[in-house]
Order: structure tokens, then sequence, then C-alpha cells
């Protein structure tokens, strides 16, 4: 429950971030509304991508050492979400001519994303069967929801129109994730 506490303060943080907006890009894009984003619409991708790109490797983890077809199946449907879901995120940065990623701590003081830590990824390759699959779902709970966290600042703070559509549809289906691996944890 800190970490949430942690995530929330940030996030506050966050929504006084006094930046300026980036410039609106001219060059063609592939969205319907390329030239009309903020700062927070920026880092919200931004600080994703990675979330997504580590979200991916560790849920292959699942593949040969889940014991529950059902943790597998799981799996392998957030894998194919969040492939989907960071090349989208990194093609609106491309069309934007934004970099892909924040330079290195410039979002410290916003409270940062969380990664899941070498150790806990370590240990999650390192075991198997139900021992796998209950660390499995925790470390998932918590990856899933710093994506809501994420998503709701989005939702609340961004102005691209597209950005804010997939943030909205991030907080449904990682909401409805955590409601499924509660209740794997649960049986």
């Amino acid at each position: 429950m800190p970490r949430l506490v942690l995530i929330a303060a940030g996030l506050l943080v966050l929504a006084g971030c006094s930046s300026p907006a980036p410039p609106a890009s001219s060059a063609p894009a592939t969205n319907s509304n390329p030239g009309r984003y903020n700062d927070t619409d920026v880092m919200f991708l931004q600080m994703m991508v990675p979330h997504l790109d580590q979200g991916i490797s560790i849920v292959r983890l699942a593949r040969d050492r889940a014991a529950r077809p059902e943790v597998r199946t799981l799996a392998a449907a957030i894998e194919t979400t969040q492939a989907d879901e960071a090349t989208t995120m990194a093609t609106r940065l491309r069309d934007w001519r934004q970099p892909p990623t924040a330079p290195a701590g410039s979002h410290l003081d916003h409270g940062g994303m969380p990664d899941t830590t070498a150790g806990e990824i370590a240990t999650l390759t390192r075991i198997a069967g139900p021992g796998f699959d209950r660390r499995f779902l925790n470390t998932m709970i918590a990856r899933q929801d710093d994506a809501i966290q994420l998503a709701r600042m989005e939702s609340a703070t961004g102005t691209n129109p597209e950005t804010k559509a997939l943030a909205a549809r991030i907080d449904r289906s990682r909401s409805a994730q955590i409601e499924q691996m509660l209740a794997y944890l649960g049986q």
C-alpha cells in the first residue's frame, strides 16, 4: 500500500508541473489530431513505453513457469495487449517528434514510474509452479495498478483526444485484469 500512496503523491505533484508545453509538431502524423498535445500526454507515453516493455518481458516468464493454464492464458493476453499499446505509443511519440523516453531522472519530482526490481525479476526466473503463479500475480497486480495511476493522470490532465482515449482503455483493462488476478489468488 505505501507504493500506491507514493504514486498518488507523485501524480498530485505532477498535476502542478509547470514546464512549458511542447510545440505542436508540423510533421505528418498518423493520428487525427497530431498538433494538440501537452506535457502530460508526452510524459504519459514516455513513461508507459518502458513500463510496457518491462511488463512484456515479465509476462513471457509465465509461458513455461506458470502452473495454472489460466495464468498462462492471462499472461499471453497481457503480452499481446501491451505489445500493441507500446507500438501505438512509440508511433505517437515519433509522430509528435518527441523522444521515445524521457531523459533519466526527469520525472523523479513527479514520483516517477516504479519499475519491477531486477531482484524481483530474478526471483521470478528461478521459480516455477504454484509459487511462481502467486509471486507473478502479485507482481502483475502492482504493475497494472501503476499503469492505472498513470492512465488516470493522463485522463485528468492530458489534452490529446486519442491519448486520453487510450488511457481510458488502459484504466478499464488493467482494472479488469487486477480483479481477475485477485480472483486467481483467492482460489
